[in-house]
């Protein structure tokens, strides 16, 4: 196999840039399957990641994902290649070697569909001794970070109103293409305020969609996105240091700064409810210990402090993509109640009424597609 390489050690950012047949040159641990994904989609020939791909510490998805879509994947060739090739070299994968002009310029392990198998069991094995550190880790931020996400985040003037509007928020997570196309019909009536964070601004505007806001560290964000008119809004750690400041003082847009604990995920979605959104529809979300994990997180204390703070405003739309592949209505109903027992409960105890009445008829008109 031959073809011309193209280098990059964050993966994301590389799949932004790599050219349809062109080999991938990465330099990532645990291979998660947002990384996997966005290499399949950008047409990559072949992928050599420097690291390896499948350490046995959690079932990460991304080479089963690169299998699945025969995309070969050469691991573990070191470092060294980062200052051995550069992009545009041509070389050819011969095996478990990389070659150059004639010449062997790193050896690697052909990771074969055996190989997955076995380090996926012996990363199951490992499991309990993972969730043990990933829950003590949980608790732990969850005490240092509740007064910052349960308070009160200052957040600037918006240029959109979201009070008592739907707002849909995307994260360019597993699944996040059938999410938003099962959300069409939705988008297209409700007119929500659409959230992109990081790059769930390019899954918006690739769906035919344009993001009225763009929230995050920019790093996956391409400058078409940035550049497409949407307010934007820096996620900068707690300390005020913010990533992304030179890249966008660069493209010289207009952009304000928000420090704050947590994913830039938990920001959005506590900025869609800080400014009064009346329902928050979350596309591409990640929820469980293997997301999170695969996001280079050790928890998710923010998260869990988001949602607590949220509460039923939140919606899912990987349920409701679930139940639009469900055609019959008795499959729908449950979930349907599932909707509908806790906003009746808020609104025996909740005054005025008439707000959750509304709630709940956008949630069952987002569920039920057809009403």
């Amino acid at each position: 196999m031959q073809g011309k390489v193209r280098l990059g050690q964050r993966t994301k950012e590389l799949a932004t840039v790599l050219q349809p047949k062109e080999i991938a040159v990465i330099a990532h641990e645990d291979l998660d399957a947002v990384g996997a994904a966005g290499l399949i989609e950008a047409g990559a020939l072949a992928v050599i990641n420097a690291r390896c791909s499948l350490t046995c510490r959690y079932p990460n998805l991304g080479p089963k994902l690169l299998s699945e879509h025969k995309l070969p994947l050469l691991d573990n060739v070191g470092d060294a290649i980062f200052q051995i090739l550069k992009d545009g070299d041509v070389v050819e994968i011969q095996g478990r070697k990389v070659v150059r002009d004639g010449k062997v310029v790193a050896v690697g392990t052909i990771v074969t569909d055996y190989v997955i198998e076995e380090r996926q069991r012996l990363a199951k094995l490992n499991l309990a001794n993972e969730l043990d550190r990933f829950v003590t880790n949980t608790l732990d931020y969850a005490m240092k970070e509740k007064a910052v996400i349960l308070g009160d985040i200052a957040f600037p003037d918006m240029e959109w109103d979201l009070r008592g509007k739907p707002v849909v928020v995307v994260v360019r997570g597993i699944g996040y293409k059938e999410d938003l196309r099962v959300l069409g019909a939705f988008i297209q009536e409700a007119k929500p305020i659409l959230v992109g964070v990081d790059g769930g601004a390019d899954a918006l505007l690739s769906a035919g969609y344009r993001p009225h806001i763009i929230i995050g560290d920019m790093d996956s964000v391409s400058d078409a996105a940035l550049r497409s008119g949407a307010q934007l809004i820096a996620h900068a750690y707690p300390d005020g240091h913010c990533p992304s400041r030179e890249r966008l003082e660069c493209l010289g847009v207009f952009f304000h700064v928000i420090p704050a604990p947590g994913t830039s995920e938990d920001l959005g979605l506590l900025l869609a409810h800080g400014q009064g959104a009346e329902l928050i529809v979350l596309v591409g979300s990640h929820s469980n210990m293997i997301d999170f994990l695969e996001k280079g997180r050790p928890g998710m204390a923010s998260t869990f402090l988001t949602r607590l703070k949220i509460g039923p405003i939140l919606l899912d739309a990987k349920k409701v993509s679930e139940l639009y592949r469900s055609s019959t209505p008795l499959k729908i109903a449950p979930v349907i109640l599932v909707v509908l027992i806790p906003i009746l409960i808020f609104m025996g105890l909740a005054s005025p009424w008439r707000h959750y009445v509304r709630l709940f008829w956008l949630q069952l008109r987002l569920i039920a597609g057809w009403l």
